[in-house]
């Protein structure tokens, strides 16, 4: 097995790198002259591709549960004491890995889009599977080079390091990268199609319509990374928080804004024809911000909890990353005056011209949050200076466009097409405007004093209430089946509801938890008590437990109401032979009202320092993200129409 694994997992890389070149080749000239290349030519192809990338993944899995220090990436990344969980999650926890799965998932994606395949005359079809084919080649060509984890060592250790800790304390490890990849890598297929449509000059709504599903399944998982990331940010790191607007953080966020942008925009194109040349443009930026993403999260050019990795993978990248901007704007720059709608929208007062809006200020904010992240290090290449944009920047440029962007969301999707006139808008608005006014008033009542924070409240009112009076006035009586049959009749529509009303619980958990967060740091002797939020808290004894991969110290704090004990809390400390400093585990008390968070600041035998937070609604941030991420799933879950084979006839390129 010590050889025989990493053999196994070369082949398959090799496998799949041939298999890519083919359908590079097969794809285009199939493309240019469908008569020349046989369906199964491509199917070959592809299950050749597909076929190395799960020969490649097996292999690196089987290597690290068999512990085969004689392959490289098992030396670096595992060790004996590593638990069964982490050493299965180690397959993507690392820089070679992590490459082999985005392989996979590739190949996986691209197997789909063969299905939708029949024959060689579906041009735009063969000439999507030659554009995945070349995103294919760079990948497989990384592990076969300098991302390759199946190098054989010739003195190979008796055991390694084991894991990065970070990567080896929560069980989100094995959901929240697979979630991120899975939704980078789903928007090659839109990038892919695009490309197609561009080299045919073909226009219409047809690439469109076959990547729909592409991009809701790429969205929803990426918009589950998101959340769950923030989750395991605010459960594991101990800082109190879950979005700290890190340059990792904001890589997956950025791909993700403008994919929202595209998600939207291109209901416009098929609904009114409009925004096709835009529509080409942002699904060129959602697919290069993915491999920026990726380029700051593998290169180690940035400072962050979430970099793993410094490797000769950074300039493979960002070549990578120049190829398809050049590529990709100058491809539409030649071919996008042939593709553009001729039709603007007549009014901005109109669903459409709101949706544009929703675009715009989508991207403004993306392009904020992309300028506050890539700047240090402009500035650092340039110059050799090192800078830092916080939190400040980000929260002073990016909240005001979101508060835009929350009042368009709510009002857009319930604006009549073509022209809303005053009294229209009104009619449609009446009744959330005054119930969002009366929440505005309750929340000044109940003491909130923060402009911004009642703000939210009512715009999230304006957006729940428009939802569910619009659910209510389509649905035809008796109103229970009504509403039952316009929500499985119309997903789409409504899958998009779902998650703006997700989105309007987020914004308000944000707004609320940050302007009532109750904060405190504290220092007790064994025995000692404190106050805090309402509730006595005692630090009662520390104790110390020895794993087979840490050591670990935690303190128990027992929080009383009165006389009556309602919680123990038990932060920790966990010391891995592979890091110097200890890594802290706070511990989170969740209720349906608030959250009480504890973490150690220091802990010895006989005293401890504390750092104590009450957050408000914390539990609906995540119920909310989940809304945002279901909306989208329920949208996939509706029926595509067919397009009609009129729309899919084009002249030559």
């Amino acid at each position: 097995m010590t050889v025989v694994t990493p053999a196994a997992g070369w082949a398959g890389v090799l496998l799949g790198l041939a298999g890519s070149l083919l359908l590079t080749w097969y794809g285009f000239r199939a493309q240019r002259n469908p008569k020349a290349v046989r369906r199964t030519q491509l199917r070959f192809a592809v299950w050749c591709a597909l076929g190395g990338a799960v020969v490649a993944m097996t292999a690196l899995e089987v290597a690290l549960l068999t512990d085969n220090f004689a392959m490289s990436y098992v030396a670096e990344t595992h060790s004996r004491a590593t638990p069964l969980l982490f050493t299965i999650t180690s397959a993507w926890s690392a820089l070679g890995g992590s490459i082999v799965l985005w392989t996979l998932v590739l190949a996986a994606y691209t197997a789909v889009v063969l299905r939708q395949v029949r024959s060689t005359e579906d041009r735009l079809g063969t000439g999507a599977l030659g554009v995945l084919g070349i995103v294919s080649v760079f990948f497989f060509g990384l592990v076969a080079t300098v991302a390759n984890p199946f190098k054989i060592l010739a003195n190979p250790p008796s055991d390694g390091p084991g894991p990065n800790p970070l990567l080896a304390d929560h069980i989100m490890v094995a959901f929240h990268p697979p979630l991120l990849y899975l939704g980078f890598v789903g928007f090659t297929v839109s990038f892919a199609f695009a490309m197609s449509a561009l080299l045919l000059r073909r226009g219409g709504v047809d690439w469109l319509r076959r990547t729909r599903r592409a991009n809701l399944v790429a969205w929803s998982f990426l918009t589950g990374g998101l959340v769950l990331g923030a989750w395991w940010s605010y459960e594991v790191l101990g800082w109190g928080g879950y979005w700290a607007w890190d340059p990792v953080e904001n890589a997956a966020l950025i791909p993700w804004l403008v994919a929202t942008a595209f998600v939207h925009s291109a209901v416009v194109q098929v609904k009114r024809g409009m925004l096709q040349a835009w529509n080409f443009v942002l699904v060129i930026a959602t697919f290069a911000l993915t491999i920026l993403g990726t380029f700051l999260t593998r290169s180690g050019v940035v400072a962050s909890v979430h970099s793993f990795t410094e490797s000769g993978v950074g300039p493979a990248f960002l070549g990578f990353l120049m190829v398809v901007l050049a590529g990709g704007f100058a491809l539409f720059a030649v071919r996008g005056e042939q593709v553009a709608s001729p039709s603007r929208p007549e009014s901005m007062a109109s669903r459409e011209g709101l949706f544009l809006v929703n675009n715009l200020l989508l991207t403004l904010v993306a392009f904020v949050v992309l300028a506050g992240t890539i700047y240090p290090i402009v500035v650092e290449a340039l110059t050799g200076d090192q800078v830092s944009v916080g939190r400040p920047f980000f929260d002073r440029m990016a909240v005001p466009l979101s508060f835009a962007l929350l009042l368009a969301m709510g009002v857009g999707p319930f604006t009549p097409y073509r022209h809303a006139s005053p009294a229209v808008l009104w009619a449609h608005l009446r009744i959330p405007v005054l119930l969002a006014s009366a929440s505005a008033a309750v929340a000044v009542v109940s003491g909130i004093r923060s402009p911004g924070t009642v703000a939210v409240i009512a715009i999230a009112v304006v957006i729940v209430t428009a939802s569910v009076r619009g659910l209510l006035v389509t649905a035809p009586s008796p109103k229970w089946t009504g509403v039952r049959r316009v929500l499985l009749g119309q997903r789409g529509f409504w899958g998009g509801q779902l998650a703006h009303i997700g989105v309007a619980l987020v914004a308000v958990v944000i707004a609320v938890s940050g302007t009532l967060a109750t904060r405190a740091t504290v220092t007790l002797d064994r025995g000692q008590q404190a106050e805090f939020a309402g509730y006595t808290l005692t630090f009662e004894q520390s104790e110390q437990h020895t794993q087979p991969d840490r050591l670990t110290r935690d303190a128990h704090i027992v929080f009383r109401d009165g006389a009556e004990v309602v919680w123990t809390a038990e932060p920790r400390l966990n010391s891995f032979a592979n890091q110097t400093q200890a890594i802290g585990q706070p511990a989170v008390w969740t209720g349906v009202g608030r959250d009480i968070y504890v973490a150690l600041a220091r802990l010895g035998p006989e005293q401890v320092s504390l750092n104590l937070y009450r957050y408000p609604l914390m539990v609906w941030l995540w119920v909310g993200g989940t809304l945002v991420a279901c909306g989208g799933l329920w949208a996939l879950s509706g029926r595509t129409r067919r397009t009609a084979p009129a729309e899919r006839v084009t002249a030559d390129a």
